[in-house]
């Protein structure tokens, strides 16, 4: 072989072996990739599903559900049936009230009458009451008292503070009943007591006796101290009030040992009342008072001949009735003025002897 043509034979060699050489590596990388499968062996593809969408933000449904949440949360129960008020009570007169409340209470009495020789005269017999409720049924009160007196003729005309009462009030409701217990004391501290007593003061004292109906008698008995007890029961409802007391009062003489009105170591009274009430409209009542007064001891006295003889006959006892019209309005969300007037009389002596006309002005405030 020609020096020439063995050079070209291993020019061929040496590029076969290259291309070999380059084969190789390519076809060592291929088989390093997986290799798609053949496409007729490929299955066929399955529907794409419906887009989903996407879920709301965990915000945004919270958000969504909060009204219902919230409202479910904070609905209110059904509030009960509002309770109804209670049925209106009428104040009586002069009986004492079977209910407790927060009171002050300014009642005056002015009396007109004459003496055994046609003179007249005239009483002005004030009390004012103030008690403050404790519990829902028992309240405290305190009671003072004053008279004034323009004496007939040539009468000692006179002025007098008298006894003040303290005491309690307890009341039981009871559906559409009302029982109550009073007990206190009178404070012997009131004017015209002693043994010499002034004229207008002690005038006073007896002219206040008979313009309060004989109902207060304890406070006016200056020399004396009284203990008190009563009780009282009602019905109340439909607009009507049905209302009984009695009281009983023990006197205790500790002042004016040789006062010629006061010869008594001690006294015993009583006192009974009826009210009957009705509310016209919820801002206007009528009520009336039939009352009894009675001493279950007789009392003595000292004459002109220093000696000690009962009082009259006719002075034991004494009944009075009062009639009258009261108002009822309201000054805030449980205060109340309850103002009234009524005409008073005796229906015995020794009032009708002495023609005795009585007009009470009562203001109670309860708050």
């Amino acid at each position: 072989m020609k020096r020439n043509d063995a050079i070209r034979v291993s020019a061929v060699c040496l590029a076969l072996v290259g291309t070999m050489a380059t084969a190789l590596t390519s076809s060592s990388a291929r088989a390093d990739e997986a290799p798609p499968p053949p496409e007729a062996a490929a299955p066929l593809a399955a529907p794409a599903p419906e887009p989903t969408p996407a879920p709301a933000p965990a915000t945004t449904v919270a958000m969504a559900d909060a009204p219902a949440a919230t409202a479910a949360a904070t609905a209110a129960p059904p509030a009960p049936p509002a309770a109804p008020p209670p049925p209106p009570y009428s104040l009586p007169w002069q009986l004492r009230p079977v209910t407790v409340g927060n009171v002050i209470r300014l009642d005056t009495a002015t009396a007109f009458y004459e003496d055994s020789m046609g003179n007249s005269g005239s009483t002005v017999a004030s009390m004012l009451l103030a008690s403050y409720k404790l519990t829902p049924e028992f309240a405290p009160m305190i009671r003072m008292g004053f008279s004034r007196n323009d004496a007939p003729g040539m009468g000692a005309n006179g002025s007098s503070f008298v006894n003040p009462i303290v005491g309690g009030t307890y009341s039981h409701k009871i559906d559409s009943f009302r029982l109550a217990g009073f007990l206190g004391m009178t404070i012997p501290v009131g004017m015209g007591a002693g043994n010499t007593p002034d004229a207008g003061a002690a005038g006073a004292n007896a002219a206040g006796i008979r313009a309060r109906s004989a109902m207060d008698n304890a406070m006016f008995a200056v020399n004396y101290l009284t203990a008190i007890g009563g009780v009282g029961f009602a019905y109340i409802d439909h607009k009507f009030t049905a209302q009984v007391e009695a009281t009983v009062l023990q006197l205790f003489r500790v002042r004016g040992d040789n006062a010629a009105s006061a010869t008594d170591s001690t006294r015993t009274n009583a006192t009974a009342g009826l009210h009957l009430g009705y509310f016209i409209i919820p801002q206007l009542s009528v009520g009336g008072d039939l009352r009894y007064q009675r001493w279950l001891t007789h009392p003595t006295s000292r004459n002109a001949m220093a000696m000690s003889v009962p009082i009259p006959g006719a002075n034991m006892d004494t009944v009075t009735f009062a009639v009258g019209p009261r108002a009822h309005f309201k000054l805030g969300k449980t205060s109340w003025i309850r103002p009234g007037i009524s005409y008073a009389r005796g229906l015995d002596a020794p009032l009708t002897t002495t023609s005795f006309n009585v007009v009470q002005v009562d203001v109670p405030v309860v708050f």
